[in-house]
């Protein structure tokens, strides 16, 4: 009886054992999401999944950033953190701290995702361009109405307020789905040179600092090329003065690598002047510097 006893004795301490590894290994997993970046604010993303439109996932200098290659997606490619953009669909596995958010320990995409994500975020620009116009509009209108009435002179505080109303009116309009554009800054180049000329980096140094004092801002660079010559040549051009503008920011502007979006290399798409003469280029050979803020997280 005693033999017994013992014997359901062991069998019952193995058990136990065994129910409290299983419960060690179900603590210890990792948590796995895939959703659809809506938004960045730094080191954190927003992730929208089909379970939960909110999601806080949190990068920090040991997250992995990768994408995948190969038609089987067997093989993984090193990729900054800079790479994670709006409209990216990723895959993450970490683990959530004390705050609920979800510490990245992987991040995964594939490489045909980031070039859709980078061609809307590109697309988004063609907002701002409507809304210069409009605003040049504007500007016409009040000056021919100014002319026909010089009274108007005698109320330039009322004149100055509506102004104010209109520029807010404008910047509405300007802004990149779900950003603000608080500020932007064109450099321009000689054909076929991807150096940037001295005389911009005040401006560029300025527009970083500028940038560090807004909250959940980013910072966003295209590259652009005139018609001029092959094609692939021109976005290989495009793609270099946006990396040596990008160099600057970060070297020189020093702003985080965590607030900037991937450089754009947008190549002879989006030509300002369509004449092909060499004096009506000039435009088309630049790269253009925004100062973005995300909505959602401005109005936190």
């Amino acid at each position: 009886m005693t033999g017994g006893r013992s014997s359901c004795i062991t069998s019952i301490t193995a058990l136990l054992f065994v129910f409290v590894a299983m419960a060690s290994t179900v603590v210890s997993a990792q948590t796995k999401l895939e959703g659809v970046i809506k938004g960045r604010n730094g080191a954190q993303i927003i992730l929208q999944t089909v379970d939960s439109p909110k999601i806080i996932v949190l990068l920090t200098d040991r997250t992995d950033v990768g994408q995948y290659e190969g038609a089987l997606k067997a093989r993984t490619k090193h990729m900054s953190m800079a790479a994670l953009v709006p409209g990216l669909p990723i895959k993450v596995e970490g683990d959530y701290n004390s705050e609920n958010q979800l510490v990245a320990k992987t991040i995964r995409f594939k490489g045909n995702d980031l070039e859709q994500a980078q061609a809307i975020q590109a697309g988004l620009a063609e907002t701002k361009k409507q809304a210069q116009m409009n605003k040049e509009e504007l500007e016409k209108q009040n000056a021919e109405l100014a002319a026909q009435n010089a009274a108007l002179k005698e109320q330039s505080e009322k004149v100055t307020a509506n102004r104010a109303a209109i520029d807010a009116a404008i910047a509405r309009f300007g802004q990149l789905d779900d950003y603000y554009i608080l500020d932007e800054v064109t450099v321009y180049f000689a054909n076929g040179k991807v150096k940037v000329d001295p005389k911009y980096t005040p401006q560029l140094v300025a527009l970083s600092e500028k940038a560090k004092t807004i909250k959940a801002y980013m910072v966003q660079v295209k590259g652009y090329a005139s018609a001029s010559g092959s094609a692939s040549f021109n976005q290989k051009l495009s793609e270099d003065r946006a990396r040596n503008v990008t160099n600057i920011l970060l070297q020189q502007g020093h702003l985080p690598l965590t607030n900037m979006l991937a450089p754009g290399a947008m190549g002879e798409s989006r030509q300002v002047v369509k004449d092909k003469a060499a004096d009506s280029e000039a435009e088309n050979r630049r790269v253009v510097v925004r100062i973005l803020q995300n909505k959602g997280i401005a109005g936190l």
